[in-house]
């Protein structure tokens, strides 16, 4: 984790104390469970809570016990054990490391997810806002970067806005899946344990029952967990390319809000640049490279190998802390970014009604042309229009051709924007439901 790209809300979920302290609560909870089922004394299971509930865990301590054993669990272990007493000794009997790892890390995940989850839900009200506040606010579309038919802004940000209520009930499912506690023992048979103590653990952490696990719990969840935040980011990148490209100079038809006292070049003192939206679409790159090595730890050998281990330590805190930071800076972009309309409706006469093309093609059509006949005439006035000898619809009412066929009073109407924004009330009820 970066400090740079880290919210500290998310940041602690990873830190050393949260994972000690969710490591002792499921080791507590197990203790309960065990005394209840008359496997350990029910005083040693008090005596546990007792010493441990509040107790501040020494990382530097368990880190230096782990430099001579070699393994963090059992590092933990002895630590506890100088904490608790003669009474450790009937902590973790029948479990095994993976136990306390794996169903730690469902903990972090879920806790994770419930903070992503909430991002979207506000990344959503801001989109919402600022699609019904341009609802109605006409611009050029665009397909490969050229001008195509109008829309309106509001539309872009409605697709934006559908697009991440996908993406967050992609996320609840993620949570969903991932959210689950194996206490099952070396392979998964619970030999020395029994099955009631981990639905009596999983019901204290909020968690389900994996319904069957080898030493771990399998990871095509995780591996659906972060291929799901890989997709968020993909959204995320989409849409801050889509900011990046509107304020570029020759369109400047929207640009992040840029603050009193802000300087956008250490070298040019009239730059406005969109570092924000490239920031986070450099950031999503990041996120999606988690994704991969985490389909790769599915594979492992046999019951259980370590090689996963290694990679979540990683990808764990890394993508989790890195999308929280990507997605609360998109919604700050969303909420104060700049829309100029007039730059829009400059932008979309620059080419004097080439975006209306396709309505004289239809016209030409209808009055009895074939769509190739009609294309002709149509593209060969556009091609004038385009490199500025005169505006499509004269040129048009010029064209014998054309003339015989349409009227300039038929022309004209052709040249209404109203038509091809006609259905922008259907298509928000679409999205955002009946008002």
């Amino acid at each position: 984790m970066i400090p740079r790209y880290s919210r500290p809300e998310m940041a602690a979920i990873w830190s050393p104390d949260t994972r000690f302290r969710i490591w002792f609560e499921i080791e507590a909870h197990a203790a309960d469970a065990m005394a209840e089922l008359g496997m350990i004394p029910k005083e040693a299971a008090k005596k546990v809570w007792e010493k441990g509930k509040d107790a501040k865990f020494d990382v530097t301590r368990i880190d230096a016990i782990e430099r001579e054993v070699k393994h963090d669990v059992i590092a933990f272990l002895t630590h506890l054990g100088e904490i608790v007493g003669p009474e450790a000794r009937f902590v973790h009997l029948g479990l095994t490391s993976s136990d306390v790892l794996d169903t730690c890390l469902a903990v972090q995940l879920s806790r994770a997810a419930d903070i992503l989850i909430a991002n979207v839900e506000k990344l959503l009200a801001a989109l919402k806002r600022r699609a019904f506040e341009h609802k109605n606010t006409p611009t050029i579309g665009r397909s490969h970067g050229v001008h195509a038919e109008p829309t309106t802004f509001g539309l872009k940000l409605a697709f934006a806005y559908a697009e991440f209520s996908r993406a967050l009930d992609r996320l609840k499912r993620a949570r969903a899946e991932v959210a689950t506690c194996a206490i099952s023992g070396a392979v998964g048979t619970y030999a020395n344990n029994d099955p009631r103590i981990e639905a009596y653990v999983a019901k204290k952490l909020n968690l389900a029952v994996e319904p069957i696990s080898t030493q771990i719990i399998p990871r095509d969840r995780h591996a659906m967990f972060f291929a799901t935040l890989g997709v968020i980011a993909s959204s995320i990148e989409r849409l801050a390319t889509e900011v990046r490209h509107l304020q570029r100079t020759e369109v400047r038809e929207a640009e992040e809000f840029f603050s009193e006292g802000q300087k956008g070049s250490s070298a040019m003192p009239h730059k406005r640049n969109p570092v924000l939206s490239e920031n986070i679409a450099g950031l999503a790159r990041m996120i999606r490279a988690y994704a991969l090595p985490a389909m790769e730890n599915v594979a492992l050998w046999h019951e259980r190998d370590i090689s996963h281990s290694s990679v979540e330590r990683m990808i764990g805190p890394d993508a989790t802390v890195t999308l929280d930071f990507a997605l609360d800076r998109l919604t700050g972009i969303i909420d104060k970014l700049l829309v100029y309309p007039e730059t829009m409706k400059r932008n979309l006469e620059t080419l004097g009604g080439l975006p209306h093309s396709e309505r004289v093609l239809l016209a030409l059509v209808n009055k009895g042309l074939t769509r190739e006949a009609a294309y002709k005439l149509v593209q060969r006035n556009a091609m004038k229009a385009w490199h500025g000898e005169g505006d499509f619809a004269e040129l048009l009412k010029s064209d014998k051709e054309v003339a015989q066929k349409l009227s300039h009073a038929e022309i004209e109407s052709i040249f209404d924007l109203g038509h091809h924004l006609r259905y922008v009330d259907t298509i928000f009820e679409r999205v955002f439901g009946k008002a």
